[in-house]
């Protein structure tokens, strides 16, 4: 959580900034604002940390499936006239139902859906366990990127320092260009010396130039690491001196055992995995399921005329029943009471009652029963395939659990091998600045002779190259310490420059 809100943090702040509005680097860039401008706008950073969100709907969504289910449907439907075939070859008309008109319809049906199983229960739990496992994994992506981008910011200031000591060796060419030059007017070298000194200037002018292209190169591969344009000017403020590394292994492990990213993304995978076992027994247990609905619908003829017509004819077919009916009464040897007829008589209210049954689209429905049904399943027998993904899980699970042993073993197998490398640098640097201060004597030793006519040229040269090669080993061996030390802070997660 500390991960996420800190990225939110610095994502409200560089996106109200003039800086990423533009996508432009600051003037001056210390490591810690590189560092912060690469968590806002690396691509590949911001891909993955975009993995949360889907993470916190998985959440969202495996606490909605303990809700019920709801659903709605609406339809609207039309038939012509004309004359309807039925089975058999049958028509209305044959039935005396002939000129049908059109009818217009609607319809709704409501629906409500509750299932419950072990599962969806176990829902929530292991989709938390999974999204953490996401914010892990983006703590790794940025304890990576962290890594990357600290050094490229080393690698700018080794090539800033390259390009200082080429342009010291071109100084030093030059200076003693001046001082052949000096020497030959007087006699005391020849044009030997002098043509000598001058390829060792062009030589220097060579180093300087292929030292600024790769000073140039560092600069474009930090920019391109921050997420920026590669063409911005800017000025790196942070220095990296050399410090003696007074870190304890077993507090350094016990940091690393804790706070290691790719260590605690591997047992948080361990703990959602166990999650994931539980989740497969539950194939072995019942589930149970409850729907209710609820549904209408309406319809409704073009005219009403044509109902009309076959009430008037079912009342006469009634009345004519009727009649037939009294004649046989009178028939009888006892009469038996005649019936009144004229009680069938279709009548002007039958008609506007017709008529307004009639009217029922789009909303008039007819509601349809209400249903509730509810179902316990129990399964019994599904070919061995509960069985198989429960060991599956088992296996995975195991799996994970030997994967963070095999990355506790390598954290400390790794820390104490690059706490004895950054031992080993920081006292091959102090050794390599004894031999910069000698080289450097010897040099200045070497010049006072050589005005003195004491040493040749070669050997004037030699003397500076020896100081050049000095001070070329000294800076290698000091950016040499700061990439164990980079090298740490990933192993233990935490930052251990001051």
């Amino acid at each position: 959580m500390r991960i996420c809100l800190r990225a939110l943090i610095v994502s409200l702040a560089f996106a109200s900034s003039p800086a990423a509005a533009q996508e432009t680097a600051p003037g001056r860039l210390s490591l810690s604002q590189a560092l912060e401008i690469a968590r806002t706008t690396n691509p590949g950073f911001l891909q993955t940390r975009n993995d949360e969100a889907i993470a916190d709907w998985d959440v969202r969504q495996a606490w909605g499936a303990l809700l019920p289910s709801a659903s709605a449907n609406g339809g609207l439907s039309w038939q012509g006239s004309g004359e309807t075939q039925l089975s058999g070859g049958l028509t209305l008309a044959d039935l005396g139902f002939g000129n049908q008109p059109s009818y217009y319809g609607s319809s709704y049906s409501l629906g409500l859906n509750y299932s419950l199983n072990w599962a969806t229960i176990l829902g929530p739990k292991q989709t938390n366990a999974q999204r953490q496992v996401t914010r892990a994994g983006i703590g790794v992506a940025e304890a990576t990127l962290t890594s990357q981008v600290t050094r490229a910011y080393v690698e700018l200031l080794r090539q800033a320092d390259a390009v200082r000591i080429a342009e010291l060796q071109l100084e030093n060419a030059e200076f003693n260009l001046r001082l052949a030059q000096g020497q030959l007017e007087v006699g005391q070298v020849t044009p030997i010396d002098v043509g000598q000194a001058e390829v060792q200037v062009g030589r220097a002018r060579v180093f300087v130039l292929q030292a600024r292209n790769l000073d140039t190169t560092a600069r474009m591969r930090l920019l391109q690491l921050l997420g920026l344009q590669v063409d911005q000017p800017f000025e790196a403020t942070s220095s990296f001196t050399l410090s003696t590394p007074r870190w304890d292994l077993e507090t350094l492990k016990s940091i690393a055992l804790e706070d290691n990213p790719e260590l605690k993304r591997r047992r948080l995978s361990t703990e959602s995995s166990n999650v994931a076992v539980s989740s497969a027994w539950s194939s072995y247990l019942p589930s149970m399921s409850i729907s209710t609905g609820w549904s209408g619908f309406t319809r409704q003829a073009s005219s009403s005329d044509f109902q009309v017509i076959q009430a008037e004819s079912s009342v006469a077919a009634t009345i004519a029943q009727c009649a037939r009916t009294n004649d046989l009464y009178s028939r009888l040897v006892t009469p038996l009471p005649v019936i009144d007829c004229a009680q069938f008589a279709f009548t002007d209210i039958q008609r506007q009652a017709i008529i307004s049954g009639n009217d029922q689209f789009p909303f008039n429905f007819t509601g349809s029963p209400p249903s509730l049904r509810l179902t316990l399943s129990i399964p019994i027998f599904s070919g061995l395939s509960r069985q198989r993904n429960l060991e599956a899980a088992r296996v995975q699970r195991d799996d994970l659990r030997q994967q963070v042993r095999e990355q506790e073993l390598t954290v400390e197998a790794n820390l104490s091998i690059g706490l004895a490398n950054l031992q080993t640098a920081y006292q091959s640097a102090l050794l390599q600045e004894q031999n910069r201060v000698l080289a450097e004597q010897q040099l200045n030793l070497a010049r006072q002779r050589y005005q003195l006519g004491a040493i040749t040229f070669v050997e004037l040269v030699d003397a500076q190259t020896l100081f050049l090669q000095a001070e070329a080993d000294l800076t290698v061996a000091i950016f040499l310490y700061h990439d164990f030390v980079t090298t740490l802070e990933a192993l233990v997660g935490a930052s251990l420059r001051p």
